[in-house]
This record gives C-alpha cells, structure tokens and sequence, in this order.
C-alpha cells in the first residue's frame, strides 16, 4: 500500500532566498503535486519504486501540466502510466484555468468585457501566459445550461396581464461562408398578478417577420404564457400580425414613443416641433374622456395642412389610447415600450464590445446572461412594478365593449 511521508524537509527548503510573492505560488504548486502523487500512489496501489502484490499498474514519467490559478502559473507534473491514463480529480480534461478563474472569466465577459481585457485581467490575476479569445468562449459555454434552465422555465405565474414585445438587431456571421449579417434578437417581458416584472424568454433570427414572431410567442404560450390583457409593441407589421393570431383576447397597445416618430414623418420638419407638444399635451390629460377629446381636436386641427398625419390619427387613435381602459396609476408604464427599451439599451452596452458574434448561440449566451442577471435583480429587489390592488382593477376584456371590438 501506498505510504505516507513529510514533506517538511522540502517545504523548508522553499523558504531560503524567497521572496512572497515567489513563496505563496511555489507552496500552491508544491501541494497539488503532492495531491497528485498521493492520488496516483492509491490508483496504482503502491508508491514510487514499491514492491507489492497490490500493484496494479506502473509508471511511465510525467508530461507536464500548467493550471492558471488565482496565484499565478502552476508548472504541474502530471503522471503517465504504462497501460491506461491518469487524471488527477483536481483537473478536468482540457482546463487549464481553475474554477475561481473562472468565474471570474465569466462574469467579465457577461459584463460587457472585451476578450483583450478579460486576457489582461487574468494576466493581472498572476497568469503570465493569459487567456485567448477562443479560450474565453469555451470557459463561457459553461453558462449555456444555466441559461438554457432560465430561457426554458415553466412561466408559473397565474397571468401576465401585460406583455411587452419589441427587438433589437446584432451582428452576426451566419452559414458555411460566415458572412456577416444582422441578426433580429426579439425579448418578451411580463408583469405576473403580483405586479412584478418578469423577463420572459428571447429569440434570435432572421428578421421580424410574421412566422418568426409567431413561434416566439408560441414557444412563450406553450411554457405557460396566459391571461394576457394587454400587449404593448411598436407597429411592425410582422408582430401586429402575430399577436393578432397568438394572442387573440387580449388588446394591442401601440408605443406613443414609436408612433409619435411615425406621425413626425408626416409633417413638414418646420412644423415637428409644435406637433410634438400638441401630441404629448394629449397623454398629459387625467381621464379617459379628456385624452379621447384631445386627440380627435388634435387630428381635425390637422386634417386642412397634413392631411397624412390627421389620417394616421384617426387610424391608430384605439390602437395608441388603448392604455386609457386599464388603471390609471398604470398609464405611464404601460403607453409604451420604454421600460424593455432600457433592457435593449443595457444589451446593446454589454454586447457592443463584441462586436460581430461567431454565430447565433454566442448572441444567445451573452444576451441571455444579461437578461438572467436583469431578471434576478429585479426578483431580489423585490419590487413592484404595480401594487397587487391595482392589479386586481385590470377590467376584463369581456366587460368592456370597446376593448372587445379591439380584440376581435
């Protein structure tokens, strides 16, 4: 059987002419070797040289090993055998970085650090050899179950009363050629019964067409996505279409944010500016009747000189003032997209040192990471986007006339 010694005698050796910041990575490398010599001693059944019935194999020299810690380079010895291969349980097959590293790695990378940084903080750490890109993408997979738990999870809440939909776009490389191209990355957020937000998957694509929004919310339904009164967009044509067709019940709220830019188009540049304070002189108003009224007196106002903007008001006046049903206290959050728009602003920073990702996973890996990383503030915040009583006064959609000629 293997047999024990000290190693006294050679640790104190180490103490002569050493400095530190040479002492500490020295004793780390000095006591993981003698791990994986006690470690190879018990697979084989005998020490080095020891004669035993036990034996169950032989030696074969050593090939050299270097594993990145927090203390620096470890030059590990790593034993070869005659039959079979040996791996110490301290290692894992093709890392070379210790699990503290990375994490490290990983958090960088998710907080938006570019991969020439990330080499220059593992270097600072005390690895003199550092870390290449190709290096920090593998070390990153290691997020993909995590995000793949959080991307797949059953939607338990009772309702989402509101959804909020909208996409921003990223560079990829796509196919055999890699050919750079831009990438759609749609987000979906809730708010649950409870008034909390809740991030509620994403998808990367082609672009926003009908099908590709179609399976997002599909997907979204089949986790449990239900009870949605209102959902709130822009007026891309491919998702107007695909709410109509998933989510039939529930009403359509158009982004202000997004149609005031659209209603721009339509006036003279000379003219924006006093349309711009007519337009937010309407959702300055405090009841229904009043927002309603201001918004026909705005459209005649402008019917004589653009005749374009005054149609496109009375085209989209129940689309953009469908917040005016729902609870008061809940307008300002819910009249447009803004509140996802600062997630897309926050993915658009971390992602941004990026640049062109290698394919589809990448973008959903560190979107993802984001996003998981936004939801579980928001769920260790604990707080609420609306009170549970202001929840509990969303009219149902039966009850409303108006709402169920704008859900049919």
């Amino acid at each position: 059987m293997p047999t024990r010694h000290c190693a006294a005698p050679e640790l104190a050796s180490l103490l002569d002419g050493c400095s530190a910041g040479e002492l500490i990575p020295e004793f780390a490398r000095h006591g993981l070797q003698q791990l994986i010599e006690l470690e190879v001693a018990a697979f084989l059944g005998a020490d080095r040289h020891e004669r035993t019935e036990e034996r169950l194999g032989h030696r074969n020299g050593y090939r050299p090993r270097t594993l990145t810690t927090q203390v620096g380079d470890l030059a590990l010895q790593i034993p070869k055998l005659r039959a079979g291969s040996f791996l110490p349980s301290i290692l894992e097959p093709r890392r070379r970085v210790d699990q503290a590293l990375y994490a490290v790695i990983m958090e960088a990378y998710i907080g938006g650090v570019s991969t020439r940084k990330v080499d220059a903080l593992v270097a600072a750490l005390g690895s003199q050899s550092g870390i290449s890109k190709s290096q920090v993408s593998r070390i990153c997979q290691d997020i993909d179950a995590q995000l793949q738990a959080f991307l797949s999870r059953p939607l338990e809440s009772s309702s989402y009363a509101y959804v909020y939909l909208d996409a921003t776009y990223l560079k990829g490389r796509l196919g055999k050629a890699q050919q750079v191209c831009s990438r759609a990355v749609v987000v979906a957020m809730g708010v649950n019964a409870d008034g909390r937000r809740e991030l509620l998957g994403i998808k990367v694509g082609d672009s926003e067409s009908e099908v590709f929004w179609a399976e997002f919310v599909a997907h979204l339904k089949e986790r449990g996505l239900a009870g949605v009164r209102l959902v709130i967009s822009d007026a891309h044509a491919g998702l107007t279409k695909a709410i109509r067709r998933q989510l039939q019940g529930s009403v359509w709220q158009r982004c202000r944010v997004h149609f005031a830019r659209n209603l721009l188009q339509c006036v003279p540049k000379a003219h924006q500016g006093m349309v711009t304070a007519a337009l937010r002189s309407v959702f300055a108003q405090e009841t229904t009747e009043e927002i309603a009224s201001r918004w026909d007196d705005l459209a005649t106002s402008l019917a004589d000189r653009f005749p374009k903007a005054a149609t496109l008001m009375n085209e989209a006046r129940e689309d953009v003032l469908a917040f005016r049903h729902f609870p008061q206290p809940h307008w300002k959050k819910v009249w447009s997209t803004n509140l996802l728009e600062r997630v897309n602003e926050e993915i658009k920073r971390r992602t941004r040192v990026v640049g062109i990702f290698p394919n589809d996973a990448s973008i959903t890996r560190l979107v993802g990471a984001v996003l998981l990383e936004q939801h579980e503030h928001w769920q260790l915040e604990g707080r609420r986007m609306f009170s549970a009583e202001s929840m509990a006064d969303i009219p149902d959609l039966d009850d409303i006339p108006t709402l169920q000629a704008l859900s049919a």
